[in-house]
């Protein structure tokens, strides 16, 4: 009989505390916005100042690493013109967020001390930091995002600079995105403060409440799942094809671990009303989620599962690095990736490993597809793709989330990696030839 820890139903990780304290918050941040009881600057006031405690509160001393974040980035903005924003607020970023990594590193191997919770915990919202500023710089390079000064005759320069950047200040700190959420970009931010969408309060209450009952359900199954499957433990003590269930379970658990924590993110993203997709007239069409279950479950494709996987994060690195790069740019977008998480030697492996997993997906799936035109032919040829997408899906997510060389070491010696060896052959057989990729736009599902 498997035991439910309910104290560990949500408190495994360690921001669904703080999500869920930030939950009623949103829906009342809502309220006041749509009943027009606050002024457009009281409103960025309100959002700063939350995210300031809400920091202050989760990470105690570690959010010093995230303050030193945003008013740095935002300088650095403003220093900077807007066609050299996007590469100094890129190259500020990325190094403090690297040098905070390297004293986590520090911290664990050379000093042997444990992992803090709360240094973990800031180095995942200056991940999250990272998207916005890099996000923001970018529509500023394209002129989606003016600079310019207010419109205001009294005041010296320190109040102008500070009306100036309260939007932007507010934007990175604001308490409903700061520990975790789908990147929300500047314009939809500043459409949800002035126009934070008046008629849809019931639609985003019943949105908030199935994603936080989604959230819930996730969340008691992992925690079911873990009295089966231990990762570690598993992937160590397996031998031969006993490997494979083990690695199966082990990634299960893991998955369900991250939809569980995305779906709250997302409940209390939906609560603040950011999470509406209105179009040109400001009708509704649809709910901003990073969260897909069923593609992510169902697909035959490690195409469709990357792009799929925590969707705007995908397309922000699209628009960051595979855009903007001329060479090998799907590799250079997952090498990112790796350097973006932390550059463990896991990540590192399982990233590179992920470019290649994709690259061979296209070619193989583009040359056997044309032989699966009858039912019985196509449903051996989905079910056969299916077993080794999540199979080989695991094996990389695995080898990402493991951060002992050893145990990476003895993921890649077991009988795992026939799954990834077998797209490796075929891409070499195969050879080279024009894919797609799961950045590129405009890709639609099979």
């Amino acid at each position: 009989m498997i035991s439910v820890n309910w104290e560990m139903l949500f408190l495994y990780h360690p921001t669904a505390l703080y999500q869920l304290v930030a939950f009623p918050f949103a829906g009342i941040c809502h309220y006041l916005w749509t009943s027009q009881f606050l002024s457009i600057n009281s409103r960025y006031v309100c959002l700063l100042v939350s995210g300031f405690f809400l920091a202050c509160s989760a990470m105690r001393r570690y959010a010093l690493l995230v303050l030193i974040s945003v008013f740095g980035s935002v300088a650095v903005i403003h220093s900077a013109g807007p066609q050299q924003a996007l590469k100094w607020a890129f190259s500020f970023q990325m190094t403090w967020q690297t040098l905070c990594h390297v004293g986590l590193y520090y911290k664990e191997y050379h000093q042997q001390e444990p992992a803090c919770i709360r240094f973990s915990m800031a180095l995942s919202v200056l991940m999250l930091m990272t998207q916005r500023v890099t996000s923001l710089a970018l529509d500023i390079q394209e002129r989606k995002v003016w600079m310019g000064a207010p419109r205001i005759s009294k005041g010296g320069p320190l109040r102008r600079y500070l009306l100036r950047a309260l939007p932007f200040y507010s934007y990175l700190l604001s308490f409903p995105t700061l520990l975790g959420g789908p990147l929300c970009s500047f314009y939809r931010f500043q459409t949800w403060i002035k126009n934070p969408g008046v008629p849809y309060r019931k639609h985003l209450f019943w949105a908030a409440t199935q994603r936080g009952l989604g959230a819930l359900i996730l969340a008691l199954l992992k925690n079911i799942v873990r009295g089966y499957a231990c990762p570690l433990d598993d992937l160590i003590g397996c031998s031969d094809f006993g490997c494979i269930p083990a690695l199966w379970a082990s990634a299960l658990f893991f998955r369900l671990a991250y939809y569980s924590h995305w779906m709250l993110d997302e409940c209390v993203f939906i609560a603040a009303g950011l999470g509406l997709e209105l179009d040109c007239d400001q009708y509704i069409h649809g709910v901003l989620l990073d969260t897909d279950i069923w593609t992510l479950e169902t697909t035959n494709r490690i195409s469709v599962f990357t792009r799929s996987w925590n969707r705007s994060t995908a397309q922000w690195l699209r628009r960051l690095i595979f855009q903007r790069c001329h060479s090998h740019p799907l590799l250079a977008t997952f090498a990112f990736s790796a350097w973006w998480h932390g550059l463990y030697p896991g990540q590192l492996f399982g990233f590179l490993l992920w470019a290649v997993m994709v690259e061979a997906d296209y070619r193989i799936h583009r040359f056997f597809q044309p032989f699966a035109e009858s039912q019985p032919r196509r449903l051996v040829y989905q079910t056969l793709t299916w077993c080794q997408t999540q199979l080989t899906v695991a094996y990389i997510m695995l080898a990402i989330e493991m951060r002992s060389p050893a145990v990476l070491w003895q993921l890649c010696f077991s009988y795992n990696s026939f799954f990834p060896l077998i797209y490796v052959v075929l891409l070499l057989v195969l050879g080279k030839g024009r894919a797609s990729s799961p950045f590129a736009p405009q890709v639609s599902h099979p």
